[in-house]
């Protein structure tokens, strides 16, 4: 209320060493080129002969933090697959496949990671 504080999309970035959050104006943005790496995740039960997806992430290490799957609602050669479980590789915990407007069906290979642990 007494507008100390800004609304906006804007990335916040946390800073470990102060334990207090820095704003977007105070980081120095580049561009990087990336790199992506595509991961098989195994149904835990085939859908119409499709064993596994297959999700394109820059962030493979966060793998083990992984809660779902996301596809696109409007692609619809993923639809049949909404509502399946897949194994997070490694840990062998089942994690749902579910639709998020999110979701760029023409990127990568349009599943999409959900990790919110990181």
């Amino acid at each position: 209320h007494d507008g100390l504080i800004y609304r906006g999309k804007r990335i916040v970035n946390w800073c470990p060493n102060c334990c207090t959050a820095i704003s977007d104006d105070e980081a120095e943005y580049h561009d990087e080129k990336g790199h992506l790496w595509f991961l098989r995740y195994p149904l835990v039960e085939p859908v119409d002969g499709v064993e596994y997806v297959t999700v394109a992430t820059t962030r493979p290490e966060t793998m083990l933090g992984d809660t779902g799957i996301a596809v696109s609602p409007s692609d619809e050669s993923k639809a049949k697959l909404v509502g399946a479980k897949v194994m997070l590789p490694i840990v062998n915990r089942e994690i749902p496949i579910f639709s998020d407007w999110h979701v760029d069906a023409n990127f990568g290979t349009g599943f999409v990671k959900v990790t919110p642990a990181h």
